[in-house]
């Protein structure tokens, strides 16, 4: 359960999930022996996690029922191979939506919810955690917001409730996210919870590997010949755009690609804008940003309306993106949500922005 663990207590502290925190500078003096169980591959507990706001969760042992609140939380404990822990999630994914062997696993997990899960079901759900996406996204669950559980429900009923910092935490952040420590933090601290230590280790040294290569092969780009991006999120609503800010995960993917997000000027991690907003940026490349529909096909028909509306939206027709066909036809979840996949990511849109360079 939630609980304060004071300086005495001889709980592992997490380095990288309190280091990927909301801006706080102060170091914490449990985290090189956190660093040192991480580099060994062993697991050790206790271990305690943070919140947003630096509270802090500790864990004796390996949870035994773990629910998700949505598809990234419950992709992760998959990959690192604690998908038999998990009981029931939020959001599930679609049949098809996750890669290889992975979309048959979480297929077998129950579905709580389809959209957040509703507040008795996930108190009732037997589980003693639950990994929380969502907590800056209003009523789609985390810290007391909308019809989501209050620290004190979720105690009562047994279960710790922990989150993905790298995106719940987005929104308070106080300087723009430019690199994937977040992310890298977030499989470090469920690895070291589930007791999966080493795999999170293999997880996160690949991601730093493939974006190395990026790095290597276009990081020396001068900020002027960097080309802006606009992350078009088609499924949230063409009336008026929804933009990605510089507190937001996709900030980082573009950046590291050797790209500028054309909002990065925006403080945050969301905002509706106006198309004029878009127009008078005339980003030089526009990604797609479509769900995924579970198959190839689906997947090119919903890439192909996406840029249909664009060719025919009169507000848009005139983008030089548009009229250049530098339109990238690259998933949303990979971008904007965390997990090992934002590597794959980097490495596609530096492959189309930079031409010669990488890939």
């Amino acid at each position: 359960m939630r609980s304060r663990v004071g300086s005495s207590a001889a709980a592992v502290v997490l380095a990288g999930l309190l280091a990927a925190g909301c801006g706080g500078g102060g170091k914490d003096t449990g985290s090189q022996s956190a660093q040192k169980a991480g580099s060994s591959g062993q697991d050790a507990y206790p271990v305690s996690v943070t919140d947003c706001t630096g509270a802090r969760t500790t864990f004796s042992a390996a949870p035994k029922k773990i629910v998700t609140s949505n598809a990234s939380s419950l992709e992760l404990l998959l990959r690192l191979g604690a998908g038999d822990k998990v009981i029931g999630t939020g959001f599930p994914p679609g049949k098809g939506t996750l890669p290889g062997p992975l979309d048959a696993q979480a297929q077998q997990v129950r579905v709580l919810g389809r959209t957040v899960i509703p507040k008795e079901k996930l108190l009732g759900s037997g589980a003693d955690l639950y990994i929380d996406t969502f907590a800056s996204m209003g009523s789609m669950g985390g810290g007391g917001t909308g019809d989501a559980p209050t620290p004190e429900e979720f105690k009562a009923a047994g279960i710790r409730h922990i989150y993905l910092k790298s995106t719940a935490c987005a929104a308070q952040r106080k300087a723009p996210v430019t690199d994937l420590s977040a992310v890298e933090a977030d499989i470090t601290s469920l690895g070291a919870v589930t007791g999966t230590s080493a795999r999170a280790k293999e997880l996160v040294t690949g991601m730093r590997e493939k974006v190395a290569a990026v790095r290597k092969a276009v990081g020396g780009t001068a900020e002027s010949e960097r080309p802006t991006y606009f992350f078009f999120d088609y499924d949230a609503g063409t009336k008026q755009p929804v933009v990605t800010c510089n507190r937001q995960l996709a900030n980082a993917v573009i950046s590291l690609a050797g790209a500028r997000n054309a909002f990065a000027d925006c403080d945050g991690d969301y905002r509706q804008a106006g198309w004029e907003d878009v127009i008078a940026k005339d980003p030089d490349w526009i990604q797609l940003g479509v769900r995924d529909r579970g198959s190839e096909a689906a997947n090119k028909e919903a890439f192909d309306e996406a840029e249909q509306w664009l060719k025919s939206n009169p507000a848009t027709k005139g983008l030089k993106a548009v009229k250049e066909g530098r339109l990238l036809r690259i998933g949303s979840e990979q971008t904007t949500i965390a997990g090992v996949r934002n590597a794959d990511t980097v490495a596609a849109i530096a492959a189309a922005v930079h031409p010669g360079k990488a890939g």
